[in-house]
């Protein structure tokens, strides 16, 4: 196979070449060494660019070609000579090197020029240059008689130098392969690239360079935003949590009136000074104390200023909608001014453009905007941009006072080493348990019932003795968060709690001796789940409702049972005090299957089994204390022939009945009724109003109105407002309690700031309010057996409200400085009668009293034997009965037509109250005081008819047009209340009928 393309090769060979001389080959050596520098990149074989395109990516190129001017080493068949060695191809940079030394011309040697190549030579070039001479050996013909072709010259060296020894040369004989028989790589690189698909694959890649350099430009943006955003953060790292200051004192009124100022205001009701958070306007809507600052329409720039007085920081604001029941009117949005001076203001900037604040989506909820850095200035002002309704607003505004020599308002140097902060329910029991750690032997911790949500009422008991009644020692209560979002109360209490077992351990005489002789009862939540609903909230942020009722809607205060409307029922009918007492006014029927809260329940246990004198329940929105009646009684009004009331419709008499004529007493505006102990109770309230540092301040008037109290800090809640249902009246009415409600400040939950200044306003009230249980008389009531008296009526000549002794025999009657007839009665005994003494030292004055028994107990056998039915009094000149001429039977006689005939009985008895109620008319219209006779009990049977159902005639004439006639029946409307004793009626007695 090998020797075809030979013998091919040999055929096609052309003449035999003659041989060259030095100064060809020479010149051949020249040519390459040009062709050699001009190939030194494959750039002369590829094809034109298209276009402009960036250079193709390295990874596609194919491994560089050998350097052509690389001449391979040419090897004789195995008759090379040793020591001589083939030239070695210069380099690039040795060619470079050699330039300026560049062979002499054959011009110059005086040779002529050369012959151009033949096809031959250029093949052999090629092959050298293409790299294929080593890829196929060289061929050598080997016969005999051959001999190889010299050329001529060739013992020459380039330079002229002959060479000593023979130089044999080979002609090379090389096979072409054809081009489909190439194999990979023999090719050169340049010519396996496809330039269509290569333009593409640039096209695309500078479409993903394009794609690729926007997400890196876009995620460099996002670093760069990130980082300058960090920064921007690290910078306000000091301020990203804002600074927390208290209220400057809008709402608590430590601001004063003068101290703000507005743009103009609707009207004289609505001017700057009532912008406070929380104001409250009048029932009345055109009434000249409104709910808010209002501004005139008619202005353009409309502006709302508080002057502080002195540099401080502000921090924040707090806007409100204004109080109306009508309106809905509040801020929606609003710049923030700074200033100085008053004339050159600073808008505040958020570092973009002046910051645009955001305030209410309604008019009772808080909203409240912290700076994010405090600015020091001495005035403020809120500038609205929009608004709902009319423009009105309260405000708020929060700051911290510059450290100086001044001092602040906010800042009050205490001495008590107490703990003034607000306590949740977790909090405030386990401030309790510490209390009780520290003072084990005279504090005890207890609960008084549960709230609807299974919270505990906890108690704190403060005694000498503590867990159990001593005889002689008053009982004594403090009580509040009656409503949750009220507590400064709930605040004060236990700041009592820890001020009394410190000094206590501190041998503080004073508090010493009330823990020995009172038994105190400080409960601070009576409301526990509503607090937590408005601590959750905090101070300044809860509304003013927002927590006032429990968690099933009750306000506790007012959800008493209503005694007053009993009690004035029966005194217009003449029933006190025979049939209904004025003092401890039995539980209406079903009142407990009424709508009463379970706290309310727990706190009417509470009362009926511990025997207090004297407790005030503390409360807020308001500086002033009020006393009881909280109920206003209507007027009295005169009867007309008809025997109806005034205003009351003839035609719906017989419709009438106890819960009617009760929701028409609450709904009567009318005449305010003041206690039997008004005088006691004024000095009670006088003794904290007046003990307190700032109640009767009155220049700056109320909280919401005018000053009402004249400046004495205290007012009747009747005249002021009115409730029904209290507690200070059920307490009045059915225990021998007698409480106030002390309304502490304007602000219901102040800061924790403020607390401080509010224990120094109230320490010395709290405490000298304590002392007064021990103004009046006390005392024993015991038979002459020593056996002592529980229950025994306690009455005071002209107070016409008795007191009840305890189980232990022992009462305390509270009453002012004087000189008292004092009555003691007890169910089987004889009354008693002192005169007891009441001085102004302290301590009250001690007035006890010994009973000898009666002849009750053969009373109640009689009355036994007869049903329990009421003995008749009857004078002596009635005690022989006889009949009438006109067929009127009265005494025996009755009774024996009576046992005739039960009908008849029936309508005789109904006869005698109809004429009984005709006198009564006439007395009234006559307006005569009538007394009666004096009368004495028989115990004869012989005067009263078996038979006949006694009735007493006094008992009979207080019926009225209140019972319809053809509803009057032998019942009593009162049977429903049980009563547990009457008062004593063996000893003469006059009365006058109060109408």
């Amino acid at each position: 196979m090998s020797d075809e393309p030979i013998k091919v090769v040999e055929e096609e060979k052309p003449k035999p070449k003659k041989n060259k001389t030095p100064e060809e080959i020479e010149a051949a050596k020249a040519k390459k060494e040009a062709k050699a520098k001009k190939q030194k990149a494959p750039k002369p074989t590829k094809k034109p660019k298209p276009t402009k395109k960036p250079k193709a990516p390295k990874a596609t190129k194919k491994p560089k070609a050998p350097k052509p001017t690389k001449k391979p080493k040419a090897k004789a068949t195995g008759e090379k000579e040793e020591g001589v060695k083939p030239a070695k191809p210069p380099t690039l940079e040795e060619e470079e090197d050699v330039k300026p030394a560049r062979p002499p011309t054959l011009e110059e040697e005086g040779v002529k020029p050369a012959r151009p190549p033949t096809l031959e030579e250029e093949e052999e070039k090629l092959l050298i240059e293409l790299g294929w001479d080593r890829l196929i050996p060289p061929v050598t013909t080997k016969g005999p008689g051959w001999a190889e072709p010299l050329e001529p010259d060739l013992d020459r060296v380039p330079g002229g130098y002959p060479i000593n020894k023979e130089i044999t040369t080979t002609e090379v004989i090389m096979y072409i392969p054809e081009e489909a028989t190439t194999t990979p790589f023999i090719g050169p690189w340049y010519e396996e690239y496809d330039y269509g698909d290569l333009a593409d694959k640039k096209l695309e890649e500078e479409a993903e360079k394009a794609r690729k350099e926007k997400a890196e430009k876009a995620e460099r943006l996002r670093k760069k935003w990130e980082e300058e955003e960090e920064e921007r953060l690290k910078q306000m790292s000091v301020h990203v949590e804002p600074k927390k200051c208290p209220p400057l004192g809008l709402e608590s009124h430590r601001v004063e009136d003068d101290q703000l100022l507005a743009s103009s205001q609707s009207h004289h009701g609505f001017a700057a000074q009532r912008g406070r958070l929380n104001m409250q306007g009048s029932v009345n809507e055109d009434d000249v104390h409104g709910g808010g600052w209002c501004a005139e329409p008619e202005e353009r720039n409309h502006w709302f200023e508080v002057d502080a007085r002195r540099e401080v920081e502000f921090t924040g604001v707090i806007t409100q909608g204004r109080n109306s029941e009508q309106q809905e009117d509040f801020v929606s949005s609003y710049f923030i001014a700074f200033s100085n001076d008053s004339r050159d203001w600073t808008t505040l900037h958020d570092g973009y453009a002046e910051w645009l604040f955001y305030g209410n989506v309604d008019k009772d909820t808080p909203v409240m905007s912290q700076f994010d850095v405090p600015v020091v200035a001495r005035y403020i002002r809120i500038l609205p941009q929009s608004w709902n309704g009319s423009l009105c607003l309260r405000a708020e505004v929060l700051a911290c006072q510059l450290p100086s020599h001044f001092r602040s308002e906010n800042e009050v140097n205490t001495s008590d080493d107490l703990d003034f902060r607000h306590h949740n329910y977790k909090e405030m029991r386990q401030m309790m348990k510490v209390i009780n750690e520290e003072c084990p032997n005279i504090t005890r911790i207890y609960n008084i019932g549960k709230s609807s949500q299974g919270l505990k009422m906890y108690a704190m008991e403060i005694s000498d003795n503590p867990g159990e009644h001593e005889t002689g020692e008053p009982e004594f209560r403090y009580t509040a968060g009656l409503h949750g979002n009220e507590a400064l109360g709930r605040e004060l209490v236990l700041l009592l709690m820890q001020f009394l077992c410190k000094e206590y351990n501190d041998d503080n005489p004073r508090v010493r001796r009330l823990v020995e002789g009172v038994r105190i009862h400080l409960v601070p939540s009576l409301n526990p789940d509503a607090y937590e609903l408005a601590f959750e909230m905090g101070s300044e942020m809860g509304n003013w409702a927002l927590g006032h009722w429990t968690e099933e809607g009750y306000d506790i205060f007012q959800n008493f049972p209503d005694l007053n409307s009993i009690l004035w029922g029966a005194e217009d009918r003449g029933w006190v005090p025979r049939i209904v007492p004025n003092h401890h006014i039995p539980l209406p029927e079903n009142f407990f299957n009424g709508s009463i809260a379970v706290e309310t329940k727990a706190i009417i246990s509470w009362m009926e089994r511990t025997p207090f004198v004297l407790g005030a329940n503390l409360q807020g929105g308001e500086k002033v204390v009020a006393y009881p009646f909280d109920m206003q009684r209507p007027p009295k009004s005169v009867t007309d022939g008809q025997g109806s009331r005034h205003g009351r419709r003839p035609d719906v008499e017989h419709e009438m009945n106890e819960e009617t004529w009760a929701r028409i007493q609450r709904q009567n505006e009318g005449a305010l009724r003041e206690t039997p102990d008004d005088t006691m109770f004024r000095w009670l309230a006088m003794s904290y109003a007046h003990s307190h540092l700032t109640m009767t301040e009155n220049y700056r008037g109320s909280c919401h109105a005018d000053d009402m109290t004249g400046g004495q800090g205290i007012i009747n809640r009747a005249s002021w407002k009115p409730v029904v249902g209290s507690m200070n009246d059920f307490s009045y009415l059915h225990t021998n309690c007698f409480e106030i409600s002390i309304f502490l400040g304007c602000d219901k939950f102040p800061h924790e700031s403020e607390l401080p200044l509010e224990w120094e306003n109230n320490r010395e009230s709290l405490l000298s309010f304590i002392e007064q249980v021990h103004r009046g008389i006390k005392g024993i009531v015991r038979d002459v057996e020593g056996n002592l008296l529980a229950n025994a009526t306690i009455s005071v000549e002209g107070i016409r409200h008795d007191v009840k002794t305890a189980a232990g025999g022992d009462y305390w009657r509270l009453l002012n400085p004087g000189e008292y007839r004092v009555t003691a009665k007890a169910d089987g005994h004889t009354p008693q009668t002192r005169l007891c003494m009441v001085g102004y030292d302290s301590g009250a004055t001690s007035c006890s009293f010994t009973l000898a028994k009666s002849n009750w107990d053969r009373i109640k056998q009689i009355m036994a034997l007869n049903g329990q039915r009421p003995i008749r009094l009857v004078t002596k000149t009635n005690a022989v009965s006889t009949a009438g001429a006109g067929g009127g039977v009265t005494g025996t006689a009755g009774g024996t037509a009576a046992s005739s005939n039960p009908q008849n009985a029936e309508r005789l008895r109904r006869l005698r109250l109809m004429r009984l109620r005709r006198l009564r008319l006439q007395r009234l219209r006559a307006n005569v005081t009538t007394t009666l006779a004096t009368t004495t009990t028989t115990t004869t049977t012989t005067t009263t008819a078996p038979t006949t159902k006694p009735k007493t005639e006094s008992t009979t004439s207080w019926y009225d047009s209140w019972f319809p006639v053809d509803s009057w029946s032998t019942e009593n409307p009162f049977d429903g209340v049980i009563f547990e004793s009457v008062p004593t009626q063996d000893y003469p007695f006059e009365y006058k009928i109060d109408y």
